[in-house]
């Protein structure tokens, strides 16, 4: 391939034929240098990197950006299956390009990686999601050595994953102590928008899409009773109501004067922030929808000051501080920071199993406890409190034998 030079007022041009697109002949002109000696060194090396990459861009110049685009439409798209896609562009969507989209691709390095799949444990993400920024990253940046040519090695082939200390189902069944709840909520106190789910997750062991499902209609502060009757969960990026996760999780929950005393003041911050906010408040609806078969219950979040027409509005329980809803995405962020700032290991279903734990230890009925949490089968009570039941029955021994040593 030949290419060309020229002067043009006081500089020097260099210029060539590149690939066809849509049927045409592209070329591509570049300034050189200001003198001929430049710009002909300048052409050089546009040639040898574009006769490299058979492209018509310049692969030493793509952003990261570019180049991950450019590898989904290239690579993803006729390779991976539409799931896949799909977690792969919201990958680079969402994490990727925020952070790293900015930089050359030729500038990517093992220090700058590594600083990136750190930042992204130490902000408390899942093993799961960050084995899948890692496999993102290692396979676009693999498929820009090979067969693409873009770069001469990759440089995820040095970044370390970082070691998870502690499973899922570690944290799952991690019971919080009560030192440890009182720092939460000294973290998270009375006007936060954590507060009223935590304390809600706390002192009934309802789940967390049960939770942040509550309106006002499913709480008697008279009866001293929480009807669970809903989860709410995400679709293609909005909220809906749906059912919860078995027919047996619908119930009824008694609940004791702490929560009653939280969820009056908490109802009543949320008042005096309705007019706080004025017309700049935030309420919810409830629109049903029909998506071929399914019917749907989504949920609408308007300025007081719109006008909703025909839809219905519902109070939820669980608000910020403007009206906007706390959901499961939402409550990430205290997970975080109870985890990585407060130093305690936590997700919100160790809320749950603290609040079994506790109830199985302190010698509640298992039936009770059963029904409380939801579960279809008292079997599922007991498997998964066994480590409560093995140490109710030591104790029942101990019981026993003061019993014997008394009658004698």
């Amino acid at each position: 391939m030949e290419g060309h030079i020229r002067k043009r007022g006081n500089k020097w041009y260099y210029s060539f034929e590149a690939g066809t697109v849509n049927g045409k002949r592209k070329r591509i002109e570049r300034v050189g240098g200001r003198t001929k000696k430049e710009a002909e060194a300048a052409l050089r090396k546009a040639l040898q990197e574009y006769e490299n990459a058979g492209l018509h861009f310049e692969p030493s110049e793509i952003s990261v950006a570019d180049y991950m685009d450019y590898w989904l439409k290239e690579y993803v798209l006729l390779n991976c299956k539409y799931n896949t896609q799909k977690n792969y562009k919201n990958v680079i969507e969402n994490h990727i390009k925020p952070a790293l989209g900015i930089y050359k691709l030729k500038s990517l390095n093992p220090q700058i990686l590594q600083e990136f799949i750190n930042s992204k444990y130490l902000y408390g993400y899942s093993k799961n999601h960050l084995m899948n920024m890692i496999t993102v990253l290692s396979g676009s940046l693999k498929y820009a050595v090979h067969p693409c040519k873009f770069i001469k090695e990759n440089p995820m082939q040095y970044v370390k994953y970082p070691k998870y200390e502690h499973s899922k189902a570690e944290i799952d069944h991690k019971i919080i102590t009560k030192e440890e709840f009182e720092k939460i909520i000294e973290r998270f106190p009375l006007g936060s928008s954590f507060y009223i789910p935590i304390m809600i997750g706390y002192h009934t062991g309802c789940r967390i899409g049960e939770v942040m499902g509550l309106t006002w209609k499913d709480i008697d502060l008279k009866e001293r009773t929480i009807h669970v009757n809903k989860i709410i969960y995400k679709r293609n990026q909005n909220w809906y109501f749906g059912p919860t996760k078995t027919q047996s999780s619908v119930r009824s929950i008694s609940i004791g004067q702490t929560l009653i005393d939280a969820l009056k003041k908490h109802k009543k911050l949320q008042m005096e922030n309705r007019i706080k906010y004025g017309q700049y408040y935030t309420q919810q609806y409830e629109v049903e929808e029909v998506e071929g078969n399914d019917k749907l219950r989504r949920i609408y979040s308007l300025p007081v000051s719109i006008n909703p027409g025909t839809m219905s509005p519902i109070d939820m329980v669980c608000t910020k501080e403007n009206g906007e809803i706390v959901t499961p995405d939402t409550f990430k962020y205290a997970s975080r920071v109870i985890n990585y700032e407060l130093g305690i290991v936590f997700n919100f279903h160790s809320l749950r199993h603290t609040h079994a734990t506790t109830l199985i230890e302190n010698r509640a009925n298992i039936k009770d406890v059963q029904k409380r949490l939801g579960h279809t089968r008292i079997s599922t009570t007991l498997d998964t409190y066994t480590h409560a039941t093995e140490a109710m029955s030591k104790e029942t021994v101990n019981i026993f034998e003061k019993a014997i040593r008394e009658k004698k």
